[in-house]
């Protein structure tokens, strides 16, 4: 038997070789007919119809948190901003506040539908990733909603769903501006800034971030902005800077007290705001996973610690610590966390939120009485120093060598932080001064002597917003 296996191993190998080498001779003939039988392949395989991918998946836990987060960032401007600057004006001027947020809430909600989405997310010609005039703002194809449909998917939430959460941010960003010239504008000119600021600064500034691949400074400069430095705090603290110089100082300030009316209205609208900043960060990972865990804690550490900063800060110099003080704080902290939220780690939150009181309480004090602008509610010391800082400082801490989640080299990082920050201001600065100034050649910015007087809850709208 073992005899008969390796006779009949010998005649295999040897079968084998001689193949092999008639194979050798015939290379050159059989290699043409190889080749048209490959293209014949292909040939069939090219008309036969391809798989269609997969789509992607509803995942219920993602929409349920979005849904949750929509609600949360819709919470903050209406009733949370609402409250916040309506306790801080005099009682006369109360029920203008809380009209104007209120307005600019239907106002960008509509503007939204009919092309401001389109404008801010329309990736049109931009799959190639490169630059383009598409990098800087997108078109209409999705003008009226065009393509938002019950059934429509984006990564593994509804699309109508991202649409209606994108929306809340469009509307906080113009009515965090009106907290620079509250008590002295007109409610008309409140309504064609909002229209003209939110369709050629809002939009731009949102679709040059956070559009996706091709998009200038999100995509191609590789800036990092998880839930809105640059196009929520810069973007509305900068308008707001430019408003305040160009519509001028309220009467009689600074020599006249102008104390809020009611902190309790005040620290209630920063609570919330507190709150519903949970939906604009942890909301912005855009799923319920660890990203939107870290978001939530990192929020509320630098909130912290902003807080408690301005307030030892006052206390120390002016011998007692303010529920305002201590609110606005907090109101800085979540600003300069917004834009880190996504990307760095427990300690460089407390960095950053103590850097964030420290700066905008410098901000809201000493800058704004040595410069001599009147920021009423102090928009720009907040949400403009504020997004400021919390923009650079994203560009360390987000770093895995300082306990962030990004590998970054924080000296490039930084760079490009600072040249998205640049961008932004002198982009948003100059067309907010343009916009303000044709409003004011036009129908007017402020309204006058006699109904700043009176008040412009019975001036412009004749109804009192609070007992007085």
């Amino acid at each position: 038997m073992g005899l008969t296996l390796r006779l009949r191993g010998t005649s295999v190998v040897r079968g084998v070789r001689i193949l092999a080498l008639l194979l050798a001779l015939a290379g050159p003939m059989f290699a043409a007919w190889g080749q048209d039988a490959a293209d014949a392949v292909d040939v069939a395989a090219a008309t036969e119809e391809a798989p269609t991918p997969e789509a992607p998946a509803i995942d219920s836990g993602d929409t349920a948190w979005l849904l949750t987060s929509t609600a949360l960032v819709l919470f903050m401007t209406i009733p949370g901003l609402s409250l916040f600057y309506g306790g801080l004006v005099r009682s006369k001027n109360v029920l203008s506040v809380l009209m104007q947020c209120f307005a600019i809430t239907a106002l960008v909600t509509l503007l939204w539908t009919i092309y401001g989405y389109s404008v801010a997310f329309d990736t049109t010609g931009m799959e190639d990733g490169t630059f383009n005039l598409n990098s800087l703002v997108g078109g209409f194809a999705h003008i009226f909603l065009k393509g938002v449909t019950p059934d429509a998917v984006t990564l593994t939430i509804p699309l109508s769903v991202f649409v209606c959460f994108q929306l809340t941010f469009a509307i906080i960003t113009p009515a965090l501006i009106i907290g620079a010239f509250a008590e002295r504008m007109k409610f008309s000119a409140v309504l064609v800034f909002t229209a003209l600021w939110f369709t050629f600064v809002y939009a731009p500034i949102c679709h040059m971030v956070w559009s996706g691949p091709g998009s200038l400074m999100g995509s191609l400069w590789g800036v990092l902005d998880f839930a809105g430095g640059t196009v929520v705090h810069i973007n509305a603290g900068i308008a707001a800077l430019v408003a305040a110089l160009l519509i001028g100082k309220r009467k009689g300030y600074p020599t006249t007290p102008m104390p809020p009316h009611n902190m309790t209205m005040t620290v209630t609208g920063a609570g919330m705001l507190w709150v519903g900043w949970f939906g604009f960060n942890a909301g912005s990972a855009v799923a319920a996973n660890g990203s939107a865990g870290m978001a939530m804690l990192v929020t509320q550490i630098a909130t912290a610690c902003a807080a408690l900063i301005w307030m030892f800060i006052e206390w120390f110099k002016h011998g007692k610590p303010s529920a305002l003080g201590t609110a606005t704080g907090a109101v800085a902290g979540l600003v300069a966390i917004t834009p880190a939220s996504g990307t760095v780690g427990p300690m460089g939150a407390i960095v950053i939120g103590l850097a964030s009181g420290a700066i905008c309480f410098l901000g809201a004090t000493s800058l704004k009485r040595g410069l001599g602008y009147d920021d009423s509610l102090d928009a720009f010391g907040v949400h403009g120093i504020g997004g400021l800082v919390g923009a650079l400082l994203t560009g360390i801490f987000a770093s895995t060598s300082l306990g962030g989640q990004v590998e970054i080299d924080i000296v490039t990082q930084f760079i490009q932080q600072l040249k998205g920050s640049v961008v932004t201001i002198v982009y948003c600065g100059v067309l907010s001064f343009i916009i303000l100034k044709l409003i004011d050649v036009t129908i007017g910015l402020r309204v006058d002597e006699a109904q700043e007087t009176q008040g412009l809850d019975i001036s412009l709208h004749e109804e009192a917003g609070y007992n007085i």
